[in-house]
């Protein structure tokens, strides 16, 4: 792909991240997009067969930084079991304090399309939280960690639910309690 092609992609990508984080996917519409990166919806369309698809592109583009990001968490100066957890639900908080956050894209835009099972963008969200449990489960089982396959699963429930649970009631302490009942799995 030409540079100048490369680079028109990247900026519809950003900007139809920014506006499907912030405004959800059924909200925003494909003018919107096209306005928010500086094209057309031609050039939109020239990039991507529709809406559907740049959905599923934006979620594929961030997949990989999502779990850099979290591997990050997970590791930072981490040697025991305990230290993952304790580096996963602190960087969470951190996340969920920050303004204007949201939750995960990936969970909110599944959810949204929770009755459109065969969505290009329900595709991307599953084989990327599939990532993140394999991710843990190697961290975990470099730090000596029992059953840790089953361990990552139940982390992973855990820093899911701390998420909906805070963006549902708006209550942080919600992270607290689940990097608690890590804490105790692990143990």
């Amino acid at each position: 792909m030409p540079k100048q092609a490369h680079d028109s992609r990247t900026r519809i990508l950003d900007a139809a991240y920014d506006l499907f984080y912030q405004e959800g996917f059924a909200r925003v519409g494909v003018d919107e997009i096209a306005d928010r990166a500086g094209f057309t919806k031609r050039t939109l369309y020239y990039h991507f067969d529709s809406k559907d698809a740049l959905l599923a592109a934006v979620l594929d583009n961030r997949a990989g930084l999502s779990l850099a990001r979290i591997e990050q968490w997970a590791k930072t100066g981490a040697a025991t079991t305990e230290e993952v957890i304790d580096n996963l639900f602190t960087a969470l908080k951190r996340w969920v304090e920050t303004p204007r956050w949201k939750g995960s894209g990936f969970t909110r835009l599944a959810m949204e399309l929770a009755d459109l099972k065969g969505h290009p963008a329900r595709t991307v969200a599953r084989t990327h939280k599939a990532a993140i449990e394999t991710m843990l489960t190697d961290i975990l089982r470099d730090t000596g960690a029992a059953e840790p396959e089953n361990l990552a699963i139940q982390i992973a429930l855990m820093f899911e639910g701390a998420q909906v649970l805070t963006l549902i009631h708006g209550d942080v302490s919600y992270v607290d309690r689940a990097h608690a009942a890590a804490r105790r799995l692990a143990s």
